[in-house]
């Protein structure tokens, strides 16, 4: 690196610093901080102990993006006074020195964006997702098992754990539907950017011709939330079916109607949970996962207003994301418009830096 990329390295580094101040507003930061400190001096502050976990975890938060906002700030600024001395004195020891240290002062930076990005209200919960193929049967059917391993991979990657809800098998390979909860720390925070249609291109495993052939399947993405969450679901807007639990064997296998689907007729939202023997168990899950979907829709309605956009079908120029494995191999990301070539490695589980790159994306 030399003077010149280093000059315009801390130009961008100190605009994002700017843009960043805008967002995370540490006046309004340090005001709330001062009210709860206010209310934690209370006698009565433990009384409701809920409310006061709620409130306490939330001053820890929001002290921890403060922090590393202050020194990611202070870094910026002391990078740029060193750096101009250096250059003014034609010091080349220290210049070097300072040249060595630009990667980290960029990590740091990032780091800052990503804790910024993953500090809204339900950021840190865990992730229920859904994945449901589009048309084209096996293929498409294919390629949402693909999906499926890809997130377990990752979460396997994180030491998150995974708990499987419901899982429909397809007929010659790949699965019909799966619903599963990744409990992790900000498990939600980095996966509600899933949220959206993937789209594959590759040669088919299943045409004898070898055609190429393109797919896709739908993933969606709620944090899983408190049951005391205020979203009211009257009997009259839902339907529950009963049905047995099918599966590719052991813990699945079920004599019993123990499965249970729930369709929320509104929304026509369909939730289903069949990972107990426990009818009751799995209808108290699957409520949860309603509530969460329901949570979810309604935050993507205001967006979708905001927007000016509606709700797309699972098919053609809706996709967030496309995979294509042939001719060539590249993912490429229409919200972040980056690309990415390491397709297998993004496969098997390795998301971090694409999942961090649509975060960064969306406050810039």
């Amino acid at each position: 690196m030399d003077i010149y990329e280093y000059s315009e390295l801390l130009k961008t580094l100190n605009i994002k610093i700017k843009n960043i101040k805008n967002i995370v507003k540490p006046d309004k930061i340090r005001e709330r901080l001062k009210e709860i400190e206010l209310m934690q001096q209370k006698p009565d502050f433990w009384n409701n102990t809920k409310n006061a976990s709620k409130i306490s975890q939330e001053k820890i938060q929001k002290e921890k993006l403060l922090d590393r906002y202050i020194q990611a700030q202070s870094s910026v600024q002391d990078a740029i006074e060193f750096f101009e001395i250096a250059k003014n004195e034609n010091d080349q020891e220290s210049l070097e020195m300072i040249f060595e240290d630009a990667n980290s002062l960029d990590e740091s930076i990032k780091a800052l964006e990503i804790t910024m990005m993953l500090s809204g209200e339900h950021d840190s919960n865990n992730a229920i997702i859904s994945i449901h193929p589009g048309a084209g049967g096996t293929e498409s059917q294919d390629w949402a098992s693909m999906l499926y391993r890809m997130y377990l991979r990752w979460a396997e990657r994180r030491g998150f754990n995974v708990e499987e809800l419901d899982y429909q098998a397809g007929e010659e390979a790949g699965i019909k539907d799966v619903s599963f909860i990744i409990k992790g720390e900000n498990a939600y925070g980095y996966l509600k950017v899933e949220n959206g249609i993937h789209r594959l291109v590759r040669i088919s495993p299943f045409d004898s011709n070898a055609k190429r052939h393109t797919s896709f399947s739908s993933v969606m993405v709620s944090p899983e939330i408190d049951d005391d969450i205020d979203i009211e679901i009257e009997d009259k807007d839902i339907r529950i079916d009963t049905y047995r639990a099918s599966g590719a064997g052991g813990q699945h296998v079920n004599k019993t109607e123990s499965a249970i689907r729930i369709t929320h007729i509104p929304t026509n939202i369909v939730v289903q949970c069949q990972n107990d023997r426990s009818q009751h168990k799995n209808k108290a899950t699957a409520m949860k996962m309603l509530k969460s979907r329901l949570f979810e829709y309604e935050q993507e309605k205001r967006q979708a207003k905001l927007d000016g956009v509606q709700k797309s079908d699972i098919g053609w120029g809706h996709q967030i994301r496309s995979y294509v494995l042939a001719p060539y191999q590249q993912i490429k990301d229409s919200r972040s418009n980056q690309t990415f070539s390491n397709v297998n490695a993004i496969l098997d589980g390795d998301l971090d830096k694409l999942l961090e790159s649509v975060l960064i994306s969306q406050i810039l």
